[in-house]
């Protein structure tokens, strides 16, 4: 579901995943019909590497 939010919505995803500051910044940069394009790559790349830290953690909290 992110990832559609990702490419239609990009703003949205960095709200989603708890930063807010990006999110504005992009909205900012959404806004521009030129800029659509740079801010979805940017939402996907930020959502595969909050997927990746979510990983991370969960194998940390199972190797304790």
């Amino acid at each position: 579901m992110r990832l559609i939010l990702a490419l239609f919505l990009p703003f949205t995803v960095f709200f989603t995943i708890g930063r807010p500051f990006a999110g504005v910044f992009c909205f900012l940069l959404q806004v521009t019909i030129l800029g659509w394009i740079p801010a979805s790559i940017w939402a996907v790349y930020a959502l595969g590497q909050y997927k990746t830290d979510q990983k991370i953690k969960q194998a940390l909290a199972k190797a304790q």
